[in-house]
């Protein structure tokens, strides 16, 4: 790990990640609140309480086994490339970072230093059509050529073609699952799981032995959104779980953008849904690197690692993105609501009175210039100077 984080805490964390009452949330809280996990480890109900756990919480936390995350840790040993990694690791994902429901842990199997780079998800039917898996293909490669992380959830139809042609393309690409990471689901998709954990990244926030279910799907879809700069939606019916990806996306002030079909056609009513509540319609890879292109710049020339594994990102005909304006009154009342200590996302949906889409979104933008820091669990602070003005 690239933290120093001792072993005992890691494995506080896991045993707390374990009980099935505590989620991000109470995560979060315990660690703020105790000064880490392993410290809450011995401490009362009424002090557990104090931190802001429910009753309930608590109690499920009391009947797991001192030995439950065992399997965890057994599998963080077994390899070179297994990781389990927390918000304060430097390969956490720093867009995951922003959302309020961030992961408290993230397994992790193959290369993690991946899942920092810029990346655009896609998502969509798991029976598409012909033109479906057509798309799904070309815009992947498309994607990969030009520098671009391709994420998707490893499931049957578009995302496993996305998930392949990014890597025929010579290009990287992190799978997103629902269970734990010992286990492949759908089985169907062995040998692509196998190639992505060789040559990009799987990812988890559900522990190991943890079957895949279909409550895990929605959890799972937030992390793909939550990593990635903006959402294309290929092909999906009007009553899609890709719908669920679309709309964590919004939430967390990601760009979502829909491809059109037939009007004939079952799976473009999704898209066309999306379109109409406010999707980007596309019609080439060209217009989603287009709309992505000044997050994409600011991420060049903010990091120092913009030359990975990948390479560098080759944005033909898009200009350098300017520098924001603070005195945008939108972006002035977001840094006027920002002090200097980490302050909820809720908080400053609150005090500014924008919608939660519009504060995300200002709030990316700000923390790519340097102007904000995200501090883990959907919280922000102000830094003390930028390259924003």
């Amino acid at each position: 790990m690239t933290i120093n984080l001792s072993d005992e805490e890691l494995r506080a964390r896991l045993h707390f990640w374990r009980a099935k009452g505590i989620g991000p949330g109470s995560m979060r809280r315990i660690v703020e609140h105790f000064g880490g996990a392993a410290a809450a480890l011995a401490v009362s109900d009424n002090a557990l309480l104090e931190a802001g756990l429910k009753r309930e919480g608590i109690a499920a936390y009391r009947e797991t086994p001192a030995n439950a995350a065992e399997p965890d840790w057994r599998w963080l040993e077994a390899a070179d490339q297994h990781y389990i990694l927390v918000p304060e690791d430097s390969r956490y994902p720093n867009l995951l970072k922003r959302i309020r429901t961030a992961p408290p842990l993230l397994f992790a199997l193959g290369n993690p230093e991946l899942l920092n780079d810029p990346q655009i998800a896609m998502v969509g039917s798991r029976n598409p059509t012909q033109g479906g898996k057509e798309n799904a293909r070309a815009f992947a490669a498309h994607f990969a050529a030009n520098g671009l992380t391709v994420t998707s959830g490893l499931a049957v139809g578009i995302d496993a073609h996305s998930h392949e042609a990014a890597l025929e393309a010579g290009g990287q690409t992190i799978a997103v699952v629902g269970n734990g990471l010992d286990i492949i689901y759908p089985l169907r998709n062995r040998k692509l799981a196998e190639r992505i954990a060789a040559q990009g990244c799987i990812v988890s926030e559900f522990p190991i032995g943890i079957q895949a279910h279909p409550q895990h799907f929605p959890r799972r879809n937030r992390i793909i959104s939550g990593m990635s700069f903006g959402v294309l939606i290929v092909e999906a019916a009007l009553q899609s779980g890709t719908l669920v990806t679309a709309r964590h996306a919004m939430e967390q002030g990601r760009e979502v953008f829909a491809i059109p079909g037939s009007i004939h056609n079952p799976l473009a009513r999704g898209c066309h849904h999306l379109i109409r509540q406010g999707a980007k319609l596309v019609e080439t890879a060209n217009d989603v690197l287009e709309e992505i292109a000044p997050q994409l710049n600011v991420w060049l020339q903010q990091d120092k690692a913009a030359t990975s594994t990948q390479g560098q990102l080759a944005l033909t005909g898009v200009n350098d993105v300017q520098p924001i304006d603070t005195f945008d009154p939108e972006y002035a009342q977001v840094l006027d609501a920002l002090g200097y200590e980490p302050l909820p996302i809720d908080r400053i949906i609150l005090n500014t009175g924008l919608t939660a889409e519009e504060v995300s979104s200002i709030l990316l933008m700000l923390e790519l210039h340097g102007l904000v820091a995200a501090c883990g669990g959907g919280h922000y602070m102000r830094l003390g100077s930028g390259n924003g003005n």
